[in-house]
């Protein structure tokens, strides 16, 4: 799914490894809410010791040291959102995706309480 999506944002990324890096980053962001989200989890490695493998290092550069510019990509995403008749905005409204995986009851978030 990661793939057939990012494809239309290759070429904001000069080279291979950044097109690659930035599939797994997306795998990570699509997974369900409960599953941990660590750069070794996103690199397939151990925890803690993965974090040296190659595979882990070049997540870490990639979101860290890379040339991409994510406000070209989220520009590239909102462009295709747009673009779809599925997810474009119409006078009755837009399609809103909440992210941050809490889940609500009613229209507050469940476990939250006043503070």
């Amino acid at each position: 799914m990661s793939s057939r999506y990012a494809v239309p944002l290759d070429s904001l990324f000069g080279q291979r490894n950044q097109r690659q890096a930035f599939r797994r980053c997306l795998e990570g962001l699509l997974l369900p809410a409960e599953r941990n989200k660590t750069l070794t989890m996103l690199a397939n490695t151990e925890p803690v010791v993965g974090a040296q493998e190659p595979r882990a290092q070049g997540l870490q550069w990639f979101l860290s040291k890379s040339t991409w510019d994510p406000r070209a990509a989220n520009a590239r995403r909102l462009e295709l959102l747009r673009a779809d008749v599925a997810t474009e905005p119409t006078e009755a409204g837009v399609l809103v995706i909440d992210e941050h995986g809490d889940r609500k009851w009613g229209n507050k978030t469940a476990h939250v309480g006043k503070q």
